[in-house]
């Protein structure tokens, strides 16, 4: 029988917060990094749960320290920062979406993003780390293109990626419609994640 979201969602907080999660037992050498698909259309619903979520790891599992990344957020302050945000504002303006993406395409990088994120946030001094806000920076950043080259910031803490789209425990497909790209042809795109909650999804 096909597990629902109210289901999978009541299972994230018991999995997050049990020693062996956040030890990393089970998994080998493999990097501690989990997806928890859904379909886009919930995104509401994730969120709230999402917050609901760091509520009460707050209240009820303080020694769990966890490092919640919205990638809107993250994506808006790291152009702030360099001064680039109001830049892109007018350009989307001017010349349109095709334009912006073009200029932002190596601000954006992944590795810049991950370098912002490792410089501001020190993820690796957290016990573990929460991403969203997936769809909301598409196509202007890539989850799998951020996730091959997180690991190297985050160290063994685990992440859990809340991610609109299915994942089949190889291939990342956003919105259940855009498989992920790949850089190089012939080479696989992300995969060194686990399924966070098994759920209904196909690709």
């Amino acid at each position: 029988m096909k597990t629902q979201l109210p289901s999978r969602l009541n299972q994230i907080l018991p999995r997050i917060t049990s020693e062996a999660f956040l030890s990393s037992e089970g998994i080998g050498n493999e990097i501690a990094c989990y997806i928890f698909d859904y379909p886009a259309s919930e995104e509401l619903e994730v969120r709230s749960h999402t917050y609901w979520l760091l509520d009460r790891l707050e209240t009820h599992h303080p020694t769990v320290s966890v490092l919640h990344l919205d990638l809107l957020d993250v994506v808006v302050s790291y152009l702030k920062q360099r001064k680039l945000f109001d830049k892109a504002l007018q350009l989307q303006k001017s010349k349109g979406d095709p334009a912006l993406l073009k200029a932002l395409k190596g601000p954006l990088s992944a590795e810049k993003i991950r370098d912002y994120i490792s410089e501001t946030h020190n993820p690796s001094d957290y016990r573990l780390i929460l991403l969203s806000g997936i769809g909301s920076v598409w196509p202007m950043l890539r989850a799998h293109s951020l996730l091959n080259c997180l690991h190297t910031a985050i160290g063994k803490t685990p992440l859990v990626m809340f991610y609109p789209g299915s994942f089949d425990g190889t291939t990342l497909k956003l919105f259940s419609r855009i498989a992920s790209s790949v850089s190089q042809p012939g080479t696989q795109s992300y995969y060194r994640a686990f399924a966070l909650v098994p759920g209904e999804m196909k690709l």
